[in-house]
């Protein structure tokens, strides 16, 4: 039944996790508004201190809280005085003495935050699963034609400052937005509990719900016409793009946060000083140095042309000199650092245009699954974080590595997870001097990455190899001998593995089989 005119607010239900706000929001619903505040718990406890007049839930339902504050507001008078349809059910709230709520302000215990922590055990997880508050949500959401919901402290101001102008009432326009906004709250917070509990039991979820939350809605997306938006993990405690903060620069594009994305993983592999150059999504220069300076020069100097308009990313504070060499040397979108000193922005700030990104300690490799959509569906897999010592080398050439090439060799097998397969990288002395990315054929990405060494001016003698997955030829490992290359990373396992290592000894090269695979689509 529709009503004739917007109620008006005359009793109000508060139950927060989040206090955030809710002093100054209840302090004017009292005493601006003469709405009666009923509460519970910690929250009545807040506002009793704060001089607000508020009445125990307990008073209210004539029923104590029991089981350590289990059950409070699973109750008839809470739920009655939610759900009653003011017309409609007039009688059955007088023979039952249900006093009616106007208004729910409830946000729910912080189970996200809770499994979030390292050292939490699945009994305290278990006793941060709200059910009392849910509960109420979805009662007052389903109720929208007479009961106004709030879920989260933003709304707070907009809500009383439509209850001023709305003579103690809030329009049912805004009821239903608040009721839209309630159900995605409690949709994503059983979400939450569903994906703990199947990650507890190592099981894949029958359905996937809503895990990730707008961060921002982006220009367009990898084309104009194309609409955008940029969603984070609700849980995502890893330094990454998704919680990194911007400190100058225009708003980062679709195209800027997926190259931003790729360039900060690569270079959180390394423990040296390094600095990753990206562009298109695929790596143009990789390097290591003593300190950030140098590996920028280097990595810069891997592929200068390719680097102008590209994704820089380090993996220690970004420093002044560091900043002017970039200044000096290129057009640069993003660059992304785990810390940057007051001089260096100040240096940059004079290109206003480049996006500065800062994020917090560099961490280790993101652990969550990665997603990929298909038409009608998703894509869902662990992400690729395996890696490689040199015990787990087996060197199957009859010439032994020296010790540099094995530590260059890992430094290109690292580099090579990161480049669109087919990827042939060469490097040398901690330098990506090459890079063949994204080919149908193995052996066309080694003529390229050969070619571009070569054009650059590069010494390809003593240079590394590495391949992303099996060489099915012979023919890859013979375009390395001819520039020089001297040995070579890859997993192994094909039909043809004696032919490509006899190709190898040929050569006089070293070759080392990782029985690990790195494609990246």
């Amino acid at each position: 039944m529709a009503q004739s005119a917007d109620p008006k607010i005359k009793r109000a239900l508060v139950s927060v996790s989040n206090k955030e706000g809710i002093v100054e929001f209840c302090s004017s619903l009292s005493k601006d508004f003469n709405i009666e505040i009923i509460s519970t718990g910690g929250t009545l406890n807040t506002l009793l201190e704060a001089d607000i007049d508020a009445k125990d839930i307990s008073s209210f339902t004539g029923f104590p809280e029991i089981m350590d504050g289990r059950v409070k507001t699973l109750h008839p008078k809470v739920h009655g005085g939610i759900l009653s349809r003011r017309e409609v059910d007039r009688e059955v709230v007088k023979e039952n003495s249900i006093e009616e709520i106007d208004l729910v302000i409830v946000n729910l215990y912080p189970f996200v935050e809770t499994i979030s922590k390292e050292d939490t055990t699945f009994e305290t997880a278990i006793e941060n699963i709200d059910i009392g508050g849910p509960s109420m949500i979805r009662s007052s959401a389903k109720n929208s034609l007479y009961v106004g919901v709030v879920v989260e402290p933003s709304d707070y101001e907009s809500v009383l400052e439509e209850i001023r102008q709305n003579d103690g009432s809030i329009s049912l326009n805004t009821r239903k937005r608040l009721a839209a906004k309630a159900f995605t709250h409690t949709s994503n917070y059983d979400a939450a509990i569903s994906n703990y509990l199947n990650e507890q039991e190592g099981s894949l979820p029958e359905y996937i719900f809503g895990k990730y939350k707008l961060k921002q809605e982006l220009r367009y997306g990898e084309n104009p016409h194309q609409a955008a938006s940029f969603y984070i993990s609700s849980n995502n405690q890893d330094s990454s793009i998704s919680n990194a903060s911007q400190i100058q620069g225009k708003e980062l594009s679709y195209n800027n946060i997926a190259d931003t994305d790729a360039a900060y993983e690569c270079v959180k592999s390394f423990s040296d000083p390094a600095c990753v150059i990206v562009k298109h999504a695929n790596p143009c220069g990789i390097a290591l140095g003593k300190n950030i300076l140098e590996a920028y020069e280097k990595a810069f100097a891997s592929d200068e042309t390719s680097a102008f308009g590209g994704i820089i990313a380090f993996n220690e504070a970004l420093d002044l000199p560091t900043a002017n060499q970039i200044l000096d040397n290129q057009f640069v979108e993003v660059i992304i650092a785990p810390g940057i000193n007051e001089d260096a922005q100040k240096a940059l700030s004079a290109k206003e245009n480049i996006r500065l990104l800062v994020t917090k300690s560099l961490g280790s490799q993101n652990q969550e699954p990665k997603l990929l959509s298909v038409n009608g569906g998703l894509l869902i897999q662990d992400n690729d974080i395996g890696t490689l010592s040199k015990e787990n080398l087996q060197i199957v050439s009859e010439r032994q590595p020296t010790n540099e090439e094995i530590e260059n060799c890992l430094f290109a097998w690292k580099v090579c997870k990161f480049v669109k397969s087919n990827a042939i990288v060469y490097t040398k002395n901690y330098q990506t001097i090459g890079i063949g990315a994204g080919q149908m054929s193995r052996i066309d990405s080694a003529q390229i990455a050969a070619s571009k060494a070569l054009e650059r001016g590069f010494d390809t003698h003593g240079c590394s190899m590495a391949s992303d997955a099996f060489f099915p030829f012979r023919d890859g490992i013979d375009a390395a001998a001819k520039i020089g290359i001297t040995s070579v990373i890859q997993p192994g396992g094909s039909m043809r593995d004696q032919e490509v290592i006899d190709a190898a000894n040929e050569a006089g090269m070293a070759m080392l089989f990782t029985g690990m695979r790195h494609f990246r689509h």
